[in-house]
């Protein structure tokens, strides 16, 4: 096999990881949209700060919001791929 045959290879290997786990991440995401979706307006609703272990409390209507961005964000990723 040549060169630029194994690399073609290894990039389309590398390029359905990426998918996969892009895949993955959509996945959790719409889990979490289902579950704020369906919270009672009475519960409270926390954000985890970034690098860190310290969480914040939100508003769910705005968490619910950016939540559904980055979901469309992650499909649209994935269909330029």
């Amino acid at each position: 096999m040549s060169s630029k045959s194994q690399d073609n290879d290894d990039n389309f290997e590398g390029q359905s990881a990426l998918k996969e786990e892009l895949n993955k991440k959509i996945k959790e995401q719409k889990v979490l949209l289902d579950e704020l979706s369906n919270l009672k307006k009475s519960r409270r609703v926390y954000i985890q700060q970034r690098n860190s272990n310290i969480f914040f409390l939100a508003d769910r209507s705005q968490t619910l919001g950016s939540c559904k961005q980055e979901l469309d964000s992650m499909k649209k990723d994935l269909q330029d791929m």
